[in-house]
C-alpha cells in the first residue's frame, strides 16, 4: 500500500492541492470536496503513468503536523 501526503492551500479563487513526493502532481478547484476528488484522480493518473513508463514509485518522504499556538 502506498501513502502520500497531500497539501491543501487556499487561493484567491479556490483551493489547490499538491503531493510533495510526486512532483508535478497537482489539482485545483472551487471547493475542498472538488479538489479532493481532483487530487485523488491526479495521483491515480500519475501512478498509472509511472507504471506505464516502468518507473519505481517514490517512497513517502514527507510528513506533516499542525500545531496550535495561543497568542
Amino acid at each position: 500500500m502506498l501513502k502520500y501526503l497531500i497539501i491543501f492551500e487556499k487561493t484567491e479563487t479556490g483551493i489547490s492541492a499538491y503531493v510533495p513526493d510526486l512532483p508535478g502532481c497537482i489539482a485545483t478547484g472551487k471547493t475542498k470536496a472538488i479538489v479532493e476528488k481532483n487530487i485523488l484522480e491526479a495521483i491515480r493518473f500519475h501512478l498509472d503513468g509511472m507504471i506505464e513508463e516502468k518507473i519505481k514509485f517514490p517512497l513517502n518522504q514527507t510528513d506533516a503536523e499542525t500545531y496550535v499556538f495561543a497568542v
